[in-house]
């Protein structure tokens, strides 16, 4: 210790920082270079975190702990398989529907042709941008969109065995962390606040992303869009993504609205779904939300963009439960570093302070 009190840096601190941040790099390009098999990994550590509570739930009232097990992975079985069995069933109905509307397309190319001509805009410009624009085109692109959503479910066998582990690991996580408890504090709080933070976001999400797709099913159905069961999944699972969601979730069914009832359908649809996800998504859900997941709305932009570029479409579905993680890996679990809390939280509360503690928030989830 220096007469001041300051730590003495064997090495510079700049250069600790450059060095940390290369390693940083090294670690994120090892991700992105196993995102195949790391996204699944992930997936199954949410889901397992997110059914915790049914394996305590049965323990809590007598039952064997092989028992709650079952309960935990039956649950996940099910909503996994109803939801690729009911994407399957709508993406084979989209198939079917689209190539009829090849006569609607080639009048909308016509009339994007004409106006283009009015611009001063020469044909062959036009012929250029336009000449690759058919049904198949269409075709492929949606196929692609839902193909990458559909993509996120289907590798079950790998998912469900990681998860099955992992919940057979998690049968004695309350001893478990009773011992971190008392070995290392402050591991177990940033953990605790790992978990509660993610139970909160998954459960708020999913709640809220029921509502939405209700009612965005509901309103294409009576504007005579077709297949609104399709696009109600379609904004149920976009929910889950940070931001752009409702972006994402409203440009499949546009488009076909276009296809079917010309641009003002089109527009209907437009204005229905802003309407309805402004509503329920910037106004309602972050209410409920509260401080519970403990991110700015800037740092879980930015989550989505790396974890998306990182993992792709599975990264950006986890966007926040992957930056929770890292939090607590990376600050939480630091008393040294909390203060970073104050930057990227949402409320900018000292963490430590009386006022924080005696906040209305969520209950720690049992485990």
């Amino acid at each position: 210790m220096s007469p001041d009190g300051a730590a003495n840096w064997s090495i510079p601190r700049g250069l600790i920082v450059l060095l940390a941040g290369a390693g940083a790099v090294v670690v994120v390009v090892g991700m992105r270079a196993f995102a195949g098999v790391l996204g699944p990994v992930f997936l199954a550590l949410m889901l397992t975190v997110a059914v915790q509570p049914v394996q305590g739930w049965v323990r809590r009232r007598g039952g064997p702990a092989w028992l709650g097990l079952l309960a935990a992975l039956s649950t996940v079985v099910v909503v996994l398989v109803a939801l690729v069995a009911a994407l399957l069933f709508s993406v084979a109905q989209l198939g079917s529907e689209l190539p009829r509307y090849a006569d609607e397309l080639g009048e909308l190319l016509d009339a994007a042709r004409d106006l283009l001509a009015d611009a001063g805009i020469s044909q062959d410009r036009i012929h250029a941008a336009l000449s690759e624009i058919d049904v198949g085109t269409v075709v492929s692109a949606v196929d692609g969109v839902l193909g990458g959503l559909l993509g996120l479910l289907t590798n079950l066998v790998f998912v469900l065995a990681l998860l099955m582990f992992m919940a057979f690991d998690g049968m004695n996580i309350g001893s478990r962390m009773t011992v971190i408890t008392r070995m290392r504090p402050d591991i177990a709080a940033a953990f605790g606040t790992f978990v509660d933070g993610t139970r909160s976001y998954l459960l708020v999400s999913t709640v809220f992303g029921f509502i939405v797709a209700v009612f965005d099913g509901a309103a294409l159905w009576l504007l005579g869009v077709p297949l609104p069961v399709l696009w109600a999944l379609v904004s149920f699972v976009t929910n889950y993504i940070p931001n752009i969601g409702f972006v994402i979730g409203v440009i499949p069914p546009a488009a076909l609205a276009l296809l079917e009832g010309g641009p003002t359908l089109m527009l209907w649809v437009l204005v229905v779904y802003s309407v309805i996800n402004f509503v329920i998504q910037s106004i309602i859900q972050p209410k409920f939300v509260g401080d519970a997941v403990g991110l700015s709305v800037t740092v879980t932009f930015l989550s989505l963009v790396f974890w998306g570029w990182v993992l792709g479409a599975l990264g950006a579905l986890l966007a926040v439960p992957l930056t929770l993680l890292a939090k607590a890996l990376l600050l939480d679990i630091d008393p040294a570093t909390r203060w970073v809390d104050v930057l990227i939280g949402s409320s900018g509360r000292d963490p430590d302070s009386p006022e924080t503690d005696e906040a209305p928030g969520p209950a720690r989830a049992e485990g």
